[in-house]
């Protein structure tokens, strides 16, 4: 093995209960439910739900698209600021220098967002290659941004490990031709994960060496 690559989103940092809450006090004091199913569609790409314009349709009238927008937007930031990043992540990405692996992350997310936040956590100077939704033209399910790291990096699929919390993110590494594990927030864990050749509960339940003796059998 010599590529480990990560999910931003959900995955080393949770922005993903966030996002969905801040939009559903939004639904709530409009007196609407926001339905997780059709929330879960977005998770790990974008451009799947539009839950404003979901909520146009469900009170029959226009709103102020733009203004909701900054609402949940600074809503959902207030919320993230206080989070660190999720359990065993900091471990894996130092065991995996310690074993000379390369790290990558794969995100649908923008550079800036993800890039920004790494910075903040004192993560960004352990990953070799960042590829994000300014680097390809497709994002999760499509395989583009698994392959793009692979290509950074000149490693091959069979080569490398995708750490994805997500139905849309395990997709794509299976796509790219790599073993993955998922590892689902608490919000992600209701999804279809079994595309997943191996599921953890978090990073810190299992080591990084006996993680990647187990996918190898």
């Amino acid at each position: 093995m010599k590529l480990v690559v990560f999910d931003f989103d959900g995955l080393i940092l949770d922005t993903e209960a966030p996002a969905y809450e801040s939009w559903a006090e939004i639904y709530a004091d409009h007196g609407q439910t926001l339905e997780f199913d059709k929330w879960a569609t977005c998770i790990g790409t974008h451009d799947t739900f539009d839950p404003c314009l979901e909520l146009e349709t469900l009170l029959a009238r226009s709103l102020d698209a733009e203004a909701i927008r900054r609402r949940c937007r600074a809503r959902c930031d207030e919320m993230i600021a206080l989070r660190d990043v999720l359990p065993g992540v900091r471990d894996y990405v130092v065991e995996a220098r310690r074993l000379g692996l390369r790290l990558g992350v794969a995100s649908s997310s923008s550079r800036g967002w993800v890039e920004g936040h790494l910075s903040r956590l004192g993560l960004r100077e352990f990953f070799d290659v960042v590829r994000t939704s300014d680097d390809v033209p497709r994002v999760k399910p499509d395989p583009a941004l698994y392959l793009a790291v692979l290509a950074a990096t000149g490693t091959r699929a069979e080569d490398a490990i995708a750490l994805e919390d997500s139905p849309n993110g395990l997709l794509a590494a299976k796509r790219a031709g790599m073993s993955c594990v998922a590892v689902p927030n608490p919000l992600t864990a209701r999804l279809d994960l079994s595309v997943a050749d191996l599921r953890l509960a978090s990073l810190a339940e299992l080591p990084l060496p006996d993680l990647i003796a187990r996918l190898r059998g």
